[in-house]
């Protein structure tokens, strides 16, 4: 590109930033940035500007010559973008921790993006893209958009199907984690095996071969049951059952143990709910972030900490920066993404969104055929998808009927009243940033729905007041 690159990151204040900033610095050369704007909301105001101050003595301590802009008007900021990216959570970890806590006083399983919490995750965050979506077309329609933002699968589906935005890439770290570390364990350089991926965000498998065209699955599996150091630090290890292994002759995504072992999962999640040393993961999350940005405030800090990578989300840079590079360049390089299925994977529709394996260039994303998937697990994908759709829809219908045949469908929840209930509760807890279920709520507070969980209901009452 002639010009230097502008890119403005939603979400500015995120913990995750200095990640982002070393991804770009390491590849500056390939991508040259002109501008670099971070975004937040008001109540964000304090972390954006620690953050950016952080990021800025990060650039300073580099080669270039970079200046990192602060702002909490969005429209200002995406003015000719050629690149977005997004990492923000609706509600804060407030959010994050009802959407764990409620759900687990129930003793249903309490996850960022799995099962109940992970659907409403989607429901607060999906109306919020398709709005950053609306200004993109007035303000940078020629621009991209990176989706790190949870569930990064809904979230971008959603952006094609109902923000008709086709410039959108989803992206995860989890992929990237096997990408690094399969090969060490294999004592292989980094490059050398070659990996194939196909499924949903967070609910995707893949196989590998070696530099000589031999299937190596089995015996990553093998390794794999013996050690979970690969597993993101927010998953807890409990290992896959080996004949499953042996007879799926996939790596499964660090996340299928929340459907492969649901049993051990949830009684690890709850163990911890009822320690109040520990608590949910949300609230180790707090704590991790306050830490992080107590380090953040040194002055004299220009380097990524080593802490940042007990968030869970590391790597991160490698896949958001390396697919910018990609497209910037037209590099062609192998990214897992997001993005429109256009027959990769067969067994399901061809516009809907897949988590895949793709060459990314200037075009964007161009799939790699994956082929049918067995029973089982075209059974999963095809039950996990549907639900998927379900969730999209009624996060932009506000449709309760539709939202409860998701919970349904979802194979982490139980059906019956006490899914129910929890359904009710976080509408309530979370009416504030749930305006499309408004009158569904209002109905739920005249009938006396109350949430059980005393943080939760204190956590809920503090942004009801806010919001007054």
């Amino acid at each position: 590109m002639e010009k230097g690159i502008k890119i403005v990151t939603i979400g500015g204040g995120s913990s995750y930033t200095p990640e982002l900033m070393e991804g770009f610095i390491k590849r500056y050369e390939s991508l040259p940035l002109s501008e670099i704007w971070l975004v937040d909301i008001p109540e964000g105001k304090e972390k954006l500007e620690t953050v950016g101050k952080m990021a800025q003595r990060m650039w300073d301590a580099s080669p270039y010559d970079v200046t990192v802009h602060l702002s909490l008007d969005r429209r200002e900021a995406l003015k000719d973008a050629d690149f977005v990216t997004t990492q923000f959570r609706v509600g804060l970890l407030d959010a994050r921790i009802k959407d764990e806590r409620i759900p687990l006083s129930h003793g249903f399983l309490g996850q960022e993006t799995n099962g109940p919490g992970g659907i409403f995750k989607a429901l607060r965050t999906i109306p919020v893209l398709l709005d950053i979506v609306e200004d993109m077309k007035e303000l940078c329609p020629n621009a991209w958009l990176i989706n790190f933002t949870n569930p990064s699968g809904m979230v971008t589906d959603a952006i094609v199907r109902y923000g008709k935005w086709e410039k959108v890439l989803g992206l995860c770290n989890v992929p990237v984690n096997s990408l690094i570390n399969e090969p060490e364990m294999l004592n292989v350089g980094e490059g050398e095996l070659t990996h194939h991926f196909a499924g949903l965000n967070h609910f995707h498998w893949h196989r590998v071969k070696d530099a000589n065209g031999h299937d190596v699955t089995d015996q990553l599996n093998k390794q794999l049951v013996e050690d979970a150091s690969s597993l993101p630090s927010n998953i807890f290890d409990v290992p896959f059952f080996e004949e499953q292994l042996q007879q799926m002759q996939l790596i499964p995504c660090g996340y299928h143990r929340y459907y492969y072992r649901a049993e051990e999962m949830l009684e690890h999640a709850l163990k911890e709910y009822n320690d109040p040393e520990i608590g949910t993961r949300a609230e180790q999350v707090r704590q991790t972030e306050k830490e992080l940005f107590e380090l953040y405030k040194d002055e004299h800090l220009d380097h990524k900490p080593e802490q940042l990578s007990q968030r869970g989300g590391t790597h991160y840079s490698d896949v958001a920066c390396e697919t910018i590079a990609s497209i910037a360049s037209n590099k062609n390089t192998h990214v897992v993404v997001s993005t429109v299925n256009k027959g990769a994977v067969p067994d399901l529709a061809p516009d809907d969104v897949v988590e895949v394996s793709a060459y990314i260039n200037a075009t964007g994303a161009q799939p790699i055929a994956f082929g049918s998937l067995h029973p089982a697990e075209r059974g999963w994908l095809q039950v996990m998808k549907n639900m998927e759709l379900c969730v999209e829809e009624a996060a932009v219908t506000g449709d309760y009927g539709l939202l409860l045949q998701a919970f349904i469908i979802n194979p982490l929840i139980q059906s019956g009243e006490s899914a129910k209930q929890v359904m009710n509760e976080l509408l309530i807890a979370h009416k504030a940033y749930l305006p499309q279920f408004a009158d569904t709520i209002a109905q739920l507070e005249a009938q006396g729905v109350t949430i059980k969980d005393d943080k939760a209901r204190a956590l809920s009452a503090e942004t009801s007041l806010k919001e007054v």
